[in-house]
C-alpha cells in the first residue's frame, strides 16, 4: 500500500487513468484530502463505492501520532511526530504579526554535522517521503482549524538538509503550493540550505517562486569551516559563485541566516566582514538569537552585542532584521525535543 499523500495530483490522475477510472476524480480527492482536511476515504461523500473500495485497497492515511507538544508562552508550539515506523520528526508553529508559518523536517536526523546544532547529535537515519513532510504542515494545520485559522508560511528549515532530500522536498513543496492542495502561495514557502552548491544550482532551474534562505553563521572560511563542515567541501567562493548565478537567473532575493553565538561570531569584526561578503547582491540577513542547547558550548550573544550587531548591518544599507527568540522556555532548538526524548 502506498501514503496518499505521496502523491501529488499529477501522480493521482495517472494512477485513475491506469486504472481506467475518470482523471478529473483526482481533483475531487485533494480537494477532500487538502481543503476539507478528512482522515478516512469513507468521508469522502462524493466519490463512489467502487472507487472507495479501490483506494482503501491502494493507500492508507498514515496520519502522523503526537508523541509530544509544548505550547511556549509566546505562542510557539512544538510537535514531535511519530511516523509509521516509528521514526521521530519534529515541527513546529510559529506565531508572527503577519500570521502562522510552520517549519518543517525533511529528514531523520542530519547529517550536515553542524556544531552547534541539535540535529547532528543524532545522525541521519532516513529521508522523509514526500508525503511526510506534507503530513507535518497538514497536522499542524489540522491544529489551526480548531480556531478557524489559517496557515500562511512554510519553511523548510527543520531537522535535515532539504537539499540532501531533493527531489521528495519538491514534490511535497508542490502539494503544498498546488492550488488544489493547501494552497499556500510560493512567494510564502521558504527552502533553507547549509550550501549544498551543485543542488543550489538545480534548484536556481526550476522556475519556482519559493524562497531561498541560506544558513550563513559565519562571514570567512576558517569560522564557518569550524561551525559548519559542508564548508569545507563547498566554502564561501564557491558557494557565493552559485548564489549569485541564482539570483542573476531568478531575480529573487536571497534570505541569509545568521545565528549570534556569543564571543564566537558577534563582534564588529564579523560584521564588517558580513557586510563585505554581501556587497552587491540583493540579500537580507535574518540575524537569530541562539536556543541554547545542553550538549555543547555555545551561547546566544548578548542584547548589547545583538544590538550592536545588527546596527552595524543596518549602518552600512544591508537589509537585515533581528528576530525576536521564540521558544524559549520550551525544547524550542531544531532536533532538541527528539533527542531529549530519544534520551
Amino acid at each position: 500500500m502506498n501514503l496518499i499523500y505521496d502523491y501529488d495530483l499529477n501522480d493521482l490522475q495517472n494512477y485513475l487513468l491506469d486504472n481506467g477510472l475518470k482523471a478529473f476524480r483526482a481533483k475531487q480527492i485533494f480537494k477532500w484530502l487538502y481543503e476539507k482536511r478528512v482522515s478516512t476515504f469513507d468521508e469522502m461523500s462524493d466519490i463512489s463505492k467502487d472507487l472507495k473500495a479501490k483506494l482503501k485497497e491502494d493507500f492508507y492515511f498514515g496520519n502522523l501520532e503526537v508523541v509530544k507538544r509544548q505550547i511556549s508562552k509566546d505562542g510557539t508550539q512544538k510537535f514531535l511526530f511519530k511516523l509509521s515506523d516509528g521514526c521521530l520528526v519534529e515541527s513546529v508553529l510559529m506565531v508572527f504579526d503577519y500570521g502562522f508559518s510552520a517549519c518543517l523536517s525533511s529528514q531523520v536526523g542530519c547529517n550536515m554535522g553542524c556544531t552547534f546544532c541539535a540535529s547532528g547529535l543524532l545522525k541521519k537515519q532516513r529521508d522523509l517521503s514526500c508525503g511526510e513532510i506534507v503530513l507535518q504542515a497538514l497536522s499542524i494545520q489540522r491544529v489551526l482549524d480548531e480556531n478557524d485559522n489559517r496557515l500562511g508560511n512554510i519553511v523548510l528549515m527543520g531537522t535535515g538538509e532539504p537539499f540532501d532530500n531533493y527531489d521528495n522536498v519538491m514534490k511535497a513543496l508542490s502539494i503544498i503550493n498546488d492550488p488544489f492542495g493547501l494552497q499556500i502561495g510560493a512567494r510564502h514557502i521558504s527552502v533553507s540550505t547549509c550550501g549544498i552548491v551543485p543542488m543550489i544550482r538545480k534548484f536556481a532551474l526550476e522556475d519556482k517562486q519559493y524562497n531561498l534562505a541560506v544558513s550563513l553563521h559565519a562571514p570567512n572560511n576558517e569560522l564557518r569551516s569550524k561551525l559548519m563542515p559542508i564548508n569545507k567541501a563547498y566554502p564561501l567562493e564557491e558557494l557565493f559563485s552559485a548564489l549569485k548565478d541564482y539570483a542573476s537567473s531568478n531575480n529573487r532575493r536571497l534570505t541569509f541566516e545568521y545565528l549570534l553565538l556569543k564571543d564566537i561570531n558577534d563582534s564588529k569584526k564579523e560584521a564588517d566582514e558580513l557586510k563585505n561578503l554581501l556587497s552587491g547582491l540583493n540579500a537580507y540577513v535574518n540575524l537569530i538569537p541562539y536556543n541554547e542547547v545542553s550538549e555543547n558550548d555555545y551561547h546566544t550573544a548578548s542584547a548589547e552585542n545583538a544590538l550592536r550587531f545588527y546596527d552595524l548591518l543596518k549602518k552600512n544599507n544591508v537589509a537585515v532584521t533581528l528576530r525576536q527568540k521564540k521558544g524559549d522556555d520550551i525544547d524550542a532548538a531544531c532536533g532538541q525535543l527528539r533527542a531529549n526524548n530519544l534520551k
